[in-house]
């Protein structure tokens, strides 16, 4: 039986590595994070496989691949303030942490929040700070270095960018199903900002932000 550090190793050379994640600190932050105080106590076998597994409220895990190119997109730096949309089970959280980002972690779900909380508690990550809060709502402006949404925006929001200190990072997904875009957009001045696109995946949308209107006959 595979024991849970080369679980852990396998996951990093066969899924994550074979995406495009190559960079060392990335790689390293995945490696020093085990996954399984953050998965659900009836798929901790699942730990380390290739799927989105199930969280309380109908949500779930990032798979590791999608966890590893949000990371690498975003390069967080010691002592950078980090927000994250989206707590989960506070896996991403604890690799931003890794990292060196000083995190901040917006879940729109209490019990979704307090089982993160936990996980980062087992975890020895006490330090983040998980909120109770609507990330959609947000209002903040000039406050981060790097913001990732760990769930998908049907119609862009400008709010995310804004909330970006100058040079400061956000990683988002958008669009609707079955393809969208991941883009890593820059905040360079006051009121400039760059974007790139990443690659192509499908993530559950956030709640409570706008969606396209559906065509009807």
């Amino acid at each position: 039986m595979i024991n849970a550090q080369a679980a852990l190793d396998q996951m990093i050379s066969q899924q994550v590595r074979t995406w495009e994640v190559l960079d060392t600190r990335t790689l390293e932050a995945m490696r020093a994070v085990p996954r399984e105080p953050f998965v659900p106590a009836a798929w901790r076998s699942l730990a380390y496989a290739d799927c989105a597994l199930p969280l309380p409220a109908g949500k779930h895990m990032l798979t590791p691949m999608l966890a590893g190119r949000m990371l690498q997109a975003l390069a967080v730096r010691q002592g950078e303030q980090v927000l994250e949309v989206g707590t989960g089970s506070g896996y991403l959280s604890a690799c931003l942490a890794a990292l060196g980002g000083r995190v901040q972690s917006l879940e729109l779900h209490p019990e979704i929040a307090a089982l993160a909380r936990a996980n980062l508690q087992a975890a020895g990550a006490a330090s983040i700070e998980v909120t109770t809060a609507d990330g959609a709502a947000l209002v903040s402006e000039t406050a981060y270095d790097a913001i990732v949404l760990t769930a998908s925006l049907p119609i862009y929001e400008p709010r995310f960018e804004r909330a970006l200190k100058y040079g400061g990072r956000l990683f988002v997904v958008v669009g609707t199903g079955p393809v969208m875009e991941a883009r890593l957009v820059r905040r360079l001045g006051a009121a400039q900002f760059g974007s790139r696109p990443l690659f192509e995946t499908s993530l559950e949308a956030l709640e409570n932000v706008p969606v396209p209107p559906q065509f009807r006959f």
